[in-house]
């Protein structure tokens, strides 16, 4: 169960990233606004894992040999590229605190439900990825996709609240976090098909 929490948790990180940023950015956003955008994120983060998991399901017995490895992969891949998008926003942006305008703001106007479809779709891919990983080594994926959803739900809640006095530096941090947690996992559930001792 300890693994599964950490696996939603690093998972829920790019929803949070975006609840802590809209919440820092956008005066006066409604909460209805954030309830309805951290339902969205929530049943997408339930959805991604299920789809991920029928569609490995096809290809588990053909992989069998190496399912250890593809898992590992895509925890490594999703956890990676989580961790380097948020390391390559820093870079950009030190101080973590700019806010976008123009487009770039439009694009994350969670007033818009079209936006937050999009934005609940977009950060979900790759619970997709573990879904995928799930089927090949095995696991169920209905009960872990429950608990990725409903744990990105009160984590989303939870980064609107604190948004507006933590700033958008704290999303890129938690990105960072659940992007090597997802990494770490991976490398656990390969070391333990290689017996590694662990």
């Amino acid at each position: 169960m300890t693994e599964l929490l950490l696996i939603a948790l690093g998972l829920s990180m790019d929803a949070f990233a975006v609840s802590v940023s809209s919440a820092a950015c956008t005066k006066h956003l409604p909460k209805r606004h954030m309830f309805r955008a951290a339902l969205a994120f929530g049943f997408f983060q339930f959805l991604m894992p299920v789809a991920g998991w029928l569609a490995g399901s096809t290809l588990a017995r053909a992989i069998a040999s190496i399912d250890h490895w593809i898992a590992f992969g895509l925890l490594a891949f999703v956890g990676g590229k989580m961790a380097a998008g948020a390391v390559r926003e820093f870079r950009d942006d030190p101080s973590g605190e700019t806010c976008p305008t123009g487009a770039e703001a439009a694009k994350r106007d969670l007033s818009s439900k079209r936006v937050t479809l999009a934005l609940a779709f977009a950060t979900s891919i790759d619970a997709l990825a573990v879904g995928v990983s799930f089927s090949v080594i095995g696991k169920p994926a209905l009960s872990p996709a429950i608990v990725i959803g409903t744990v990105t739900l009160a984590v989303c809640l939870g980064g609107f609240a604190i948004g507006r006095r933590a700033g958008k530096a704290l999303g890129r941090y938690a990105e960072i976090a659940g992007g090597l947690v997802l990494v770490a996992i991976g490398a656990r559930i390969l070391c333990e098909h290689l017996a590694c001792g662990l």
